[in-house]
C-alpha cells in the first residue's frame, strides 16, 4: 500500500442494517473487483442465490448503474456522474486540480490530492508527470492513513482523539518492514510532522517508493487533506526530498489555502 497503491475496503467492516441494500453493494463491489461477471460467477463469488443476484442486477440496470453485454454485467457510467458530483462538492476543486497538475509537471513524478473519510485516505486528484510511476490508483481509491506520507500529513492535523478512533477502527496494518505499526511511534512521528510542516514515507507503503506530503487546512484549522508527490527512491532521495519538494509543496498548499480563505 502506498501513496499510489489502492487499499481494498471490505464490505463486512460495517454492519449494514438493510439487508437488500447491503446485498446490492456486495454485488457492485464484486463487479468492480472482477471487471464484471455473469450471474453464476457473481453468485459463486458472493454466496448469494442466482435468483437474488439476477433481481438485484436487473434493478441496478434499470437505474443505469449496471449494463448488460451478452450474458455479462458491468458497472454503468451512472457511477461516473455520481463520483464527479461528489468530488465537485470539495472546496476549491478547480485550483486543487490545477496545483496537482503543476506539481506533476514541475517534478515529473506523481502528484496527488488526498482527503480523509471514514478513517481512510481517499484520492481526489491524481496527475502523473513525465516520469510518473504507473499504478492502479485513481480518484476514489482508498488507503490506510498511517502507511502513506499524505495519510500521516492528514493525521498530524487531527485531534488525538480522532487519531485514536481511526487506529481503533482500522488498526495499524503493516505494508512493508518500514511501516509504523506502533501507536506511540506513530504519535511521535505526527508531532514531528506538525513541527516541520511536511510528512515523509520512505518505503513505508511500498519498498523503493518515497513520498513527501503537506497538509491542507481551512482558515479555522480544520484539515482538508494533503498534497503529495511520490516516486522511486533513486530519484526522490537527497535534495528533492530534503529541500526542493517540501518547499514546492508548501508553496502550492499556501496558494490553495489562500484561495479557500477568500472564496
Amino acid at each position: 500500500m502506498n501513496d499510489d497503491t489502492p487499499d481494498r475496503t471490505k464490505a463486512d467492516e460495517i454492519e449494514v442494517p438493510i439487508k437488500s441494500l447491503g446485498t446490492a453493494f456486495t454485488i457492485i463491489d464484486t463487479l468492480k473487483e472482477n471487471d464484471g461477471g455473469r450471474v453464476t460467477e457473481i453468485a459463486a463469488e458472493t454466496g448469494l442465490s442466482k435468483s437474488a443476484v439476477h433481481k438485484h442486477l436487473t434493478t441496478l440496470a434499470a437505474h443505469g448503474y449496471v449494463v448488460k453485454e451478452g450474458d455479462r454485467y458491468q458497472l454503468g457510467l451512472q457511477f461516473l456522474d455520481l463520483g464527479g458530483y461528489v468530488r465537485d462538492q470539495f472546496p476549491s476543486t478547480n485550483i486543487i486540480k490545477t496545483k496537482v497538475r503543476e506539481l506533476a509537471v514541475e517534478t515529473g513524478e506523481v502528484g496527488q490530492c488526498m482527503t480523509e473519510q471514514h478513517g481512510k485516505s481517499v484520492v481526489l486528484y491524481r496527475e502523473a508527470g513525465t516520469n510518473g510511476v504507473p499504478s492502479r490508483t485513481r480518484p476514489g481509491t482508498q488507503m490506510y492513513l498511517h502507511q502513506t506520507a499524505s495519510g500521516k500529513a492528514i493525521l498530524s492535523q487531527l485531534p488525538i482523539e480522532r487519531v485514536d478512533e481511526i487506529i481503533d477502527r482500522h488498526g495499524l496494518p503493516r505494508a512493508t518492514e518500514a511501516t509504523i505499526t506502533d501507536r506511540d511511534a506513530l504519535v511521535e512521528e505526527l508531532e514531528t510532522i506538525r513541527e516541520r510542516g511536511v510528512a515523509y514515507s520512505v518505503g513505508e507503503s511500498t519498498r523503493g517508493l518515497y513520498a513527501v506530503a503537506a497538509p491542507m487546512t481551512k482558515p479555522d484549522g480544520t484539515v482538508l487533506g494533503a498534497i503529495v508527490v511520490s516516486g522511486p527512491n533513486h530519484r526522490m532521495r537527497g535534495a528533492p526530498m530534503d529541500d526542493e519538494y517540501p518547499d514546492l509543496l508548501l508553496s502550492l498548499v499556501n496558494e490553495i489555502e489562500l484561495n479557500i480563505a477568500h472564496s
